[in-house]
């Protein structure tokens, strides 16, 4: 009797408890599953990304209406949003905004794609081979330190008053991020991982390929961001010191013109542009790719 008994017990516990761990991990996988995959309804997204950001806009627009109301300073230090609103309205009904926004933007892209050229190469052979990363490896670090506007002005001496001047500030500034966020990257991968790749025949380039890059992604992204925010930069100090009529008109030329004419307005409204092209940036291209990456490693689940 006993001895069914115990049968009975060793041959049913053990499973028992396991089904039970089994359903709990299921339920919780099911659960995050569910999260994970499962898209948000249009009532849920705006009521948790799109509510948040404008009722903070229209909180700025109020605050900074009442300062105005208040007289805190004179007119033309600090203008309503009305006045900034007319000098937007103008710049579109004049055909001129869209060609401020474009300027500055091709430039910054353009830029920013030679840079992913050019930095990624020099990223992978910084981290893979050990004589340059001691010989270049500092001054890689020291380069991403150095303010962008300081390359400005040897730029200009250099290539002149032209877009090769842009294109030069913005590599200096970006290649360096880039680079160094692959290095990061590169770094942070686990030893094991490239053990199997060479297991598995994949060395040299193919290792590189298959096995460095995907497993360095996160770390190559955050580089990525890093090196747009520095073009971004970059191109505006450029643009904001030197100026000539082949270059054109961009955000940049445009906040120093407003300084020129002592037109605050015109002033926030290039800041304003800056800051929205930024943004929109972030949130059209990075932002997405972030999760994508985030979530295909199980690093992130909806909520």
């Amino acid at each position: 009797m006993a001895s069914t008994e115990t049968s009975t017990r060793l041959n049913k516990d053990p499973g028992s408890e396991g089904d039970g761990d089994l359903a709990g991990l299921d339920a919780l996988e099911t659960a995050g599953g569910a999260g994970g995959t499962g898209r948000p309804g249009a009532r849920e997204v705006l009521v948790r990304k799109v509510l948040p950001p404008l009722i903070s806009v229209v909180l700025v627009l109020a605050v900074w209406q009442i300062l105005v109301w208040a007289k805190v300073t004179d007119s033309y230090k600090l203008p309503s949003p009305g006045a900034v609103w007319g000098e937007l309205s103008d710049a579109w009904t004049q055909g001129k905004l869209l060609g401020y926004i474009w300027t500055s933007v091709s430039r910054g892209l353009f830029g920013f794609l030679l840079a992913l050229v050019i930095g990624t190469p020099l990223g992978l052979l910084v981290s893979r081979v050990r004589f340059v990363r001691a010989a270049i490896g500092p001054i890689l670090s020291g380069l991403q330190s150095l303010p962008s506007v300081a390359w400005v002005p040897p730029a200009v001496l250099w290539l002149g008053l032209n877009s090769s001047m842009m294109y030069a500030v913005i590599l200096l500034g970006a290649v360096p991020s880039i680079a160094n966020g692959l290095v990061s990257g590169v770094d942070q991968v686990p030893p094991l991982y490239l053990r199997a790749g060479r297991t598995l025949g994949a060395t040299g380039l193919r290792g590189t390929w298959h096995i460095v890059l995907p497993a360095a992604l996160p770390g190559y992204l955050a580089g990525l961001k890093q090196g747009w925010a520095f073009s971004w930069r970059s191109l505006m100090a450029a643009e904001i010191i030197a100026s000539s009529p082949d270059l054109g008109i961009g955000l940049g030329q445009l906040l120093e013109n407003g300084r020129t004419n002592s037109s605050m307005s015109m002033v926030f409204l290039a800041i304003f542009l800056i800051l929205i092209v930024g943004i929109a940036i972030d949130l059209l291209i990075f932002s997405p790719l972030e999760r994508r990456v985030l979530r295909t490693r199980g690093l992130l689940v909806r909520s």
